[in-house]
């Protein structure tokens, strides 16, 4: 199986600045394209961030030049390093990894969640 270990939410204050982490660990080759998710109270679930497994990342207009994804390859680690945050930005993160399985293929596994709020 493969486990996905969420950390880094919290409470902030609005202008702040927090960084979720996200590990995969278990029964994998190797990990192919790592995300993040968000869904705040009443809302569907949405991106917020993607990179590949050659670094290539893309992002929600919402967040665009305030948060920054990255991974660590060697760790199976992704990150979502936000920074003037806003209340709006209030919601339970979520990544998402897809990683290679043999005799599976290529499959999507979710974290836990982590709850960030961001107080006015």
């Amino acid at each position: 199986q493969v486990q996905l270990l969420e950390s880094g939410g919290g409470l902030v204050q609005a202008g702040g600045s927090l960084r979720l982490s996200c590990a995969a660990s278990g029964s994998f080759f190797r990990t192919n394209t790592m995300s993040w998710y968000r869904q705040a109270p009443g809302k569907q679930r949405e991106l917020v961030a993607v990179i590949t497994s050659g670094g290539s990342t893309n992002y929600a207009d919402s967040v665009k030049g305030r948060f920054t994804i990255s991974r660590d390859n060697a760790k199976n680690t992704v990150y979502l390093q936000m920074t003037s945050l806003k209340p709006e930005d209030t919601a339970v993160y979520f990544c998402k990894c897809n990683v290679y399985r043999y005799g599976s293929g290529y499959v999507d596994y979710w974290g836990q969640g982590t709850q960030v709020t961001v107080s006015s």
